[in-house]
């Protein structure tokens, strides 16, 4: 739609709301896992809120006075950030040290974290409920700092983007090294809980960086090579009854219960390397990072409220043939396999018996990276006007295959497979493979 335009009315840093005096700054340790270099980079996403004219219980949340209704959500979201910042302040603070020699720290300084207020002069309708293909650059809608501000010293950014119909849309940049996604996403609900005038956070955070096993420094291998491969996007819905006769298959044939997951995953990883059609003796990695809180529960608050980053990249690798040439079943049973082995692996990581460190990743063109993001907490924030309809990740680099599992707008029903890992000349044959499998 031409014509659209966004206007950033406001921008500044959000610090935390103190009725105290300003507490001293207070320099926190990162753990193992947080200083892993390749996660110092950002984490991207749009949030979509429809307007909901008839959410009586959205209202009742809000308040339920009028005065409260009609505060703009911009600047209800700006204050429960503040107000959530005094719980969480290592987000109002800035990253200190060197990843790379292992000493890098959070600085609790109250710098504050980036937030900008934005209009734009249409409805969501107008622009298809911000659904793909996107009719606004998600530039647009995201929070960039001031010029010459490099993006991944600030932990968390925040624009709030209003439209004409009521709806808004969240944009989030996140850094990795501070929290992974179910971090990032407690966080997030920890504004709007505040948002929706909770005294309390149902879930008090914790730091606990040291409880994270701290294993003896591998040598460092050769450094990763960040070639552009020029993916394209692709996105599919499936519905759920498809994914479901699926799971049935797999019962029947094995005896066991496989997930959603498992099957997406499996379902990009074969089509993509039947699309691509390497060698059938080449290998083929899909790679995934599995949640580890459950393997920690010994040392973790039996609460919860952990918000750092608490996972083990899970590898899978078969030779190009097998993924092609077999049933979806045989890949899911190699993903699950694969998931089996976590707490075996982990362990190893744990107690320094590894000889390859399996947090150094290798961005070639043979392997997937895959997340889920239906799990990780982003789909249950509510800041008083209602759940979001959908949830766009950017998680996308030049030099990463990656596939994401998402949710469809919520008048749709199903899984959403966001993908960016072929090429051109690989594209309509990757798209034939993904519509042939059901």
């Amino acid at each position: 739609m031409a014509g659209i335009t966004v206007t950033r009315k406001f921008q500044s840093f959000v610090v935390p709301s103190l009725s105290a005096p300003a507490p001293t700054t207070e320099t926190l340790e990162l753990s193992a896992i947080d200083r892993v270099p390749g996660l110092r980079h950002t984490v991207r996403s749009l949030h979509v809120f429809r307007h909901r004219k008839d959410d009586a219980a959205a209202t009742a949340r809000r308040d339920a006075a009028d005065a409260a209704a009609s505060r703009r959500p911009a600047e209800v979201i700006r204050a429960a950030l503040s107000r959530a910042l005094v719980d969480y302040r290592p987000f109002a603070g800035r990253f200190v040290g060197s990843l790379y020699a292992g000493e890098a720290c959070v600085e609790c300084t109250d710098e504050g974290a980036w937030f900008v207020e934005a209009v734009a002069d249409c409805s969501l309708d107008d622009v298809n409920g911000l659904d793909y293909p996107l009719m606004v650059s998600e530039e647009e809608l995201l929070p960039a700092p001031e010029e010459g501000v490099d993006p991944t010293s600030i932990p968390i950014m925040m624009q709030v983007t209003e439209f004409s119909c009521g709806g808004f849309v969240v944009g989030l940049v996140a850094v990795h090294t501070l929290a992974d996604g179910l971090g990032a996403a407690q966080f997030i609900n920890a504004i709007s809980e505040f948002a929706r005038g909770l005294d309390k956070l149902t879930i008090a955070p914790v730091w606990a960086r040291a409880l994270i096993p701290n294993p003896p420094k591998l040598p460092p291998g050769p450094p990763p090579s960040f070639e552009s491969f020029g993916f394209k996007h692709f996105v599919m819905d499936v519905i759920f009854d498809n994914i479901a006769h699926v799971k049935t298959e797999y019962f029947q044939a094995n005896g066991q219960y496989c997930s959603t997951f498992d099957v997406a995953i499996a379902k990009v990883w074969q089509a993509r390397t039947r699309a691509i059609k390497y060698n059938g003796d080449f290998k083929v990695h899909v790679c995934f990072f599995a949640n580890t809180r459950h393997l920690l529960t010994q040392v973790l608050p039996k609460d919860g409220g952990f918000y750092g980053n608490c996972f083990y990249p899970v590898t899978v690798t078969a030779t190009a043939e097998d993924v092609a040439s077999g049933g979806l079943l045989d890949v899911i049973r190699m993903i699950r396999d694969g998931k089996a082995r976590l707490p075996l692996e982990f362990a190893k990581w744990s107690t320094g018996d590894v000889k390859v460190d399996p947090y150094q990743l290798t961005f070639k063109h043979n392997v997937l990276f895959v997340s889920d993001w239906t799990r990780l907490g982003f789909f249950e924030v509510d800041y008083g006007w209602g759940v979001p309809n959908h949830i766009i990740p950017f998680t996308y680099a030049d030099y990463m295959a990656v596939a994401v599992l998402g949710a469809p707008p919520t008048m749709n029903k199903g899984t959403r497979i966001m993908t960016q890992c072929v090429e051109e000349k690989h594209l309509m044959d990757f798209k034939d493979e993904m519509k042939a499998f059901f």
